[in-house]
């Protein structure tokens, strides 16, 4: 990886006695589809928090995009994209308010917004209902239009937290085609997802449990480690001795 993006050594988020994250470490090269895999309660969602700028850890080190996580977590913030299953969209918004209200949160100039809107709407086939509530929008496409406009600003780094959750598997693919598109143009993908399948899909892939991070490597190096014919062994024979059931 000769440009990374994400840079973590002995990162570590501590409350009380209790370390959520515990000493991991990693690198995530630009460009790079990375899954950040885990059950309940290995700490994946702090360890998140604090790479999107919206937590301090205790101790170690990181930096993304470039930037520290200690000092200069506002410049994170707009140097990344992020899209959870939870929220991501205003369903009270139209489509085109939803994408000029984030546009314009990332800091994008209103006469680029105008024109790069028109040119999103018109990709994902929506010029009908370019006016009408995202609330009313199926789930599928509510999730690529929020990823859509996660990646709006052209981020170094999007972050996605388990994207595809509630969707059918035909959108799921459809989703990943555009997660394929932005890491192509240069974007580096972290992602946490639940569907093992779509670990395979992951150029890389980390597995935490209890707090730290027991394997690293692509899912074909992964399967190969652990005699294992899917993602889903090799999840399983990691995760099954784990002792924490929430973050």
């Amino acid at each position: 990886m000769e440009n990374k993006v994400i840079i973590c050594k002995d990162l570590t988020k501590q409350f009380g006695d209790f370390k959520a994250v515990d000493s991991i470490s990693f690198e995530v090269g630009e460009g790079e589809i990375f899954g950040f895999l885990g059950a309940n309660g290995a700490g994946k969602t702090t360890a998140m928090r604090i790479l999107c700028g919206l937590s301090y850890p205790s101790s170690g080190q990181a930096t993304v995009a470039g930037f520290d996580v200690y000092r200069q977590q506002e410049k994170i913030k707009k140097n990344i994209g992020y899209m959870s299953q939870k929220f991501s969209l205003y369903d009270n918004l139209t489509i085109l308010e939803n994408i000029e209200f984030f546009a314009g949160v990332y800091g994008v100039s209103r006469p680029e917004i105008k024109e790069r809107s028109n040119d999103l709407i018109s990709t994902l086939g929506l010029q009908k209902e370019a006016k009408k509530l995202v609330g009313g929008l199926p789930l599928g496409w509510k999730q690529k239009l929020a990823f859509s406009v996660a990646v709006f600003h052209r981020p170094k780094i999007v972050f996605l937290d388990e994207p595809t959750g509630g969707v059918d598997p035909i959108t799921r693919r459809q989703f990943w085609e555009m997660i394929y598109e932005a890491a192509a143009s240069g974007i580096t993908v972290f992602v946490t997802t639940h569907y093992m399948d779509e670990a395979e899909y992951c150029d890389r892939i980390s597995i935490m449990v209890d707090g730290r991070v027991d394997a690293i490597d692509s899912p074909t190096a992964l399967k190969k480690r652990f005699n294992a014919a899917s993602m889903d062994e090799v999840f399983y024979e990691l995760a099954r001795n784990a002792k924490r059931t929430s973050d």
